[in-house]
C-alpha cells in the first residue's frame, strides 16, 4: 500500500512549505518564485485569498504535518487494502479548506477524484503534485469537472446545496456537509490577551470559515468596549474592498431600520440570538446563567463547528486563539472522515 512512502512524502512537503515561508523574497530560487506566483494568481482570481491568509493556511498545515502527528492520527484506523475512487466536492471559502479531505483519502489508500471549488483552483493541485514527487509517484489523484465513476463521495456545500447533493448522491456512500459556524462564551474576567486571541478567532480569513466565531455569549455586566479594544489589531480589514463593501451595506441596513448596534468603524456588534451573522457583524447575547448557554449550544449543535471558551466553563471547547488551529483528528461537521473511509 506504500502508506509509509506517502507519509514520508507528506512530511517532505511540510518541510518544503516551511522552507519557502522562511525565506525572504531576495533569497528565492525558481521553485520559490513559482510558489509565490501561484499565491498571487489565487489572489487575483479570489480577492478573499490574500497572500497573507494563504501563507497563514500554509503555515498551519506545515506545522501540523509532522511524521509523529500523521502516524498518531492514522494508527487509530484500519487502512483499506483495496483502493476505491472517492469523489470530493471541495469548498473554497478559505484557503486549502478541502486539503484535509484530500489527505484523508490518500492516507486511507484510496484515490481522490477531485472537483475543485472555482474559488480555490491552484493551491491544492500544486501541493498534490509536490506530494507525489516527494512520495516517488505513489500518490494517485484525479481532477475532474464532473464526478463520474466513483465509489463514495464527500461533498461540502451550503444548506441549500446540501439538499440537492443528498438527493443526487442518495445511492452512494456519502458524507454531505452543510453550513456551520462557531461561537464563543465569555466568563467576563478574561484578560486583555485572551480577548486579543478571541479577535483572531473572529477575524482570521475575514470571518469566512466555519471555525470563525460569529456569535458571542457575554455576561450581563460585560462592557462592550472591552471587545472593541481587543479588536484594534484587525482594523486593517476595512481596507479590503470586498470586506468594506459588506461593512458599508450592513451598516446602512441597520441605520435604515433604526436598529441598535455598536460600531468601531470596521466591525459591528448587534444583540441578536442568531448563530450566523453577516460578514463584518458579530451577534451577541447576554446571559445570567451558563446553563442557558449550554442549553442553547446543545439545541444548535448541528450548526456549530466549535465553541471557544475557557476549559473551566465546562464546554467541549477550544482555547482562545485556537479556533483556526484544528488537529488532524478534528473533522468538519464533527463527522469522522477517516472512519468513513476505512469501511467503504
Amino acid at each position: 500500500m506504500n502508506i509509509e512512502n506517502k507519509v514520508l512524502g507528506l512530511t517532505k512537503l511540510s518541510d518544503y512549505i516551511k522552507g519557502y515561508l522562511a525565506k525572504n523574497t531576495e533569497d528565492y530560487n525558481q521553485n520559490d518564485a513559482d510558489f509565490e506566483l501561484l499565491l498571487e494568481k489565487s489572489k487575483i482570481e479570489n480577492q478573499w485569498f490574500t497572500v497573507e491568509n494563504q501563507k497563514f493556511a500554509l503555515q498551519q498545515w506545515a506545522d501540523l504535518l509532522t511524521e509523529e502527528n500523521i502516524n498518531n492520527w492514522i494508527k487509530e484506523y484500519s487502512i483499506s487494502k483495496i483502493s476505491k475512487r472517492v469523489g470530493l466536492i471541495l469548498a473554497g471559502n478559505i484557503p486549502l479548506v478541502g486539503f484535509h479531505d484530500v489527505i484523508s483519502v490518500v492516507l486511507s489508500n484510496h484515490i481522490p477524484v477531485i472537483k475543485l471549488s472555482s474559488k480555490d483552483r491552484y493551491m491544492i493541485p500544486f501541493l498534490l503534485k509536490k506530494w507525489n514527487e516527494f512520495s516517488e509517484g505513489q500518490v494517485e489523484f484525479e481532477f475532474v469537472e464532473k464526478l463520474e465513476n466513483f465509489d463514495a463521495v464527500i461533498a461540502t456545500g451550503s444548506n441549500n446545496t446540501a439538499r440537492y447533493l443528498e438527493y443526487y448522491f442518495k445511492n452512494h456512500l456519502n458524507i454531505i456537509r452543510k453550513n456551520r459556524t462557531s461561537v464563543a462564551v465569555l466568563k467576563g474576567d478574561e484578560t486583555e490577551e485572551e480577548l486579543k486571541l478571541l479577535a483572531n478567532d473572529i477575524f482570521q480569513y475575514f470571518g469566512l470559515g466555519c471555525r470563525n466565531v460569529t456569535r458571542l455569549f457575554i455576561p450581563n455586566d460585560f462592557v462592550i468596549d472591552r471587545l472593541f479594544e481587543s479588536f484594534i489589531d484587525f482594523q486593517e480589514v476595512i481596507n479590503h474592498n470586498k470586506y468594506a463593501n459588506n461593512y458599508d451595506y450592513n451598516r446602512a441596513v441597520y441605520l435604515l431600520n433604526q436598529e441598535k448596534f455598536w460600531d468601531n468603524n470596521f466591525v459591528m456588534l448587534i444583540e441578536d440570538d442568531k448563530l450566523f451573522s453577516p460578514l463584518s457583524v458579530i451577534n451577541f447575547s447576554r446571559y445570567s446563567s451558563l446553563d442557558d448557554v449550554k442549553s442553547f449550544i446543545t439545541e444548535n449543535e448541528e450548526n456549530i463547528q466549535c465553541v471557544v471558551a475557557r476549559e473551566e466553563l465546562g464546554f467541549d471547547s477550544v482555547a482562545f486563539g485556537e479556533a483556526q488551529n484544528p488537529g488532524l483528528d478534528t473533522y468538519a461537521d464533527n463527522v469522522d472522515t477517516m472512519k468513513f473511509l476505512s469501511v467503504i
